[in-house]
């Protein structure tokens, strides 16, 4: 009776925290693809080409945010363990170690971006259209790299701290304001030009320097972790080699799921317009469908790492059982969702016939995608990491994506000259194929580790 009461209240406890966590974070996640899908809705209301164009060319800020995600999600890691220790200091000198980390890797990819554009879309596609427009749609956007690596380490504060609510009024407030500087530089409302895809990229570049501004405003107005002359000057070679201990095998992980992703538009891009077209509007349907698992895997992250920093080994264990639960349930209910939701997206965009008809079985096919990535990413992106297990999600990517899945689809788009749906099948079978190792993984218990240090040498 006394053990039935006490796992009753350990599970109120999780379910309070993780909703605490995870609905916030997830209603940040699904405003930012909101902000995607604003910009695909009206640059589609515009031309089929701009909305290719323009998806062709995030592409670059797709890749970009790889390398900074494994960064801030590596950190992050190890953020939490200290957090959870009580370490404050080591908060501090990690949160500064990640804004240079992440700026610098900003200024990369504003450097290509703003001097290389034409070279960069012809990587995706041959079509003199599409590169036209998002060439100078590169050029314009590519200073919003430079605000966005940035923002994304006073998020991850935020959510440690659990303040993730701030982050997401930050996020609706950049959503309005995209949403409604989108709709007059797009299409020259009021007197103001007609912009069209690069009246997007303008306003790209308002939102994200006003999301950082008020993030620095937020960590300096109240009792929240700030950087400081003296954490940016820290080093300790011992917490750097953990860090990358960390972050190299998620930063794998990334650009071989993130790059084969992208080879996706590349193969789409291959196909025509109507291929891009539908495999784009796809993409961002996918990302708003699964905001929430995005944000139940971030909340495992903290919530199994924060227990770990206080060698709680046995509840982190529980709470790990837990999330493969809700995983499923999660993957379940996206499924249904997009499979149900999918004829009726198509509607709203205007596309040709044969672009309508890829959409509509893309959309359908996604759901089971969507169930398979909902498992993967709560449970290898979410509790694995946390103590320090992410060799394995690299591991899972490479044989799915670069020995199965990406081979059978360039073979099927360049030699076997399939139809596109089947080639679509073949792209998104990675995210299945991974299904069946991810519980033997699980029950190894690897991720029960603690990573923090008592002494700094």
């Amino acid at each position: 009776m006394i053990k039935r009461m006490e796992k009753s209240i350990e599970t109120k406890e999780f379910l309070k925290e993780l909703c605490a966590l995870a609905i916030p974070i997830g209603l940040q996640n699904l405003l930012v693809a909101l902000i995607g899908a604003s910009d695909a809705l009206m640059l589609g209301r515009l031309t089929q080409d701009a909305v290719s164009a323009v998806s062709l060319a995030n592409q670059i800020a797709f890749i970009m945010n790889l390398f900074i995600g494994a960064v801030v999600g590596g950190g992050g890691v190890l953020i939490a363990q200290y957090f959870g220790k009580g370490d404050r200091d080591m908060v501090k000198n990690l949160f500064c170690f990640l804004i240079k980390l992440s700026l610098g890797i900003s200024f990369i990819f504003f450097a290509l971006a703003m001097f290389t554009p034409g070279q960069l879309m012809r990587i995706y596609t041959n079509d003199a259209a599409l590169i036209e427009i998002g060439s100078s749609y590169l050029r314009a956007v590519s200073i919003s790299y430079l605000f966005s690596g940035v923002t994304q380490c006073y998020y991850l504060i935020m959510k440690v701290e659990g303040k993730a609510a701030k982050s997401v009024l930050i996020s609706v407030a950049t959503l309005i304001t995209d949403m409604t500087m989108d709709f007059f530089l797009i299409y020259g409302v009021a007197g103001i030009p007609k912009l069209g895809a690069n009246g997007s990229a303008y306003s790209t570049v308002a939102v994200e320097f006003v999301a950082l501004i008020w993030c620095i405003a937020e960590s300096y107005g109240g009792k929240s972790t700030h950087p400081d002359w003296q954490g940016f000057k820290w080093f300790s070679g011992d917490i750097i080699k953990d860090l990358w201990k960390v972050t190299l095998p998620m930063l794998g992980s990334s650009l071989a799921w993130g790059v084969g992703f992208s080879l996706h538009s590349l193969i789409m891009g291959h196909l025509g317009s109507d291929a891009t077209a539908a495999a784009s509007i796809t993409s961002v349907a996918q990302e708003l469908i699964t905001c929430v698992c995005k944000g139940i895997s971030a909340g495992a992250g903290i919530m199994v790492g924060k227990l770990l920093g206080q060698d709680m080994f046995d509840k982190a264990k529980r709470y790990g059982r837990k999330f493969c639960r809700v995983s499923f349930w999660t993957g379940g209910i996206h499924m249904a969702l997009l499979c149900i939701l999918g004829p009726i997206v198509a509607e709203f965009f205007v596309l040709s016939a044969t672009a309508k008809q890829y959409l509509i079985l893309m959309l359908i096919f996604s759901g089971l995608y969507v169930f398979a990535y909902s498992i993967n990413t709560i449970i290898v992106c979410g509790v694995f990491p946390a103590g320090g297990d992410s060799r394995y999600d690299a591991v899972s990517v490479f044989f799915a994506s670069w020995c199965f899945a990406l081979p059978l689809a360039l073979l099927g788009t360049f030699v076997w000259k399939l139809p596109v749906i089947l080639i679509y099948v073949l792209m998104c079978s990675d995210e299945i194929v991974k299904l069946p190792w991810i519980y033997p993984r699980y029950k190894k218990h690897l991720w029960l580790k603690n990573l923090t240090r008592e002494e700094i040498s």
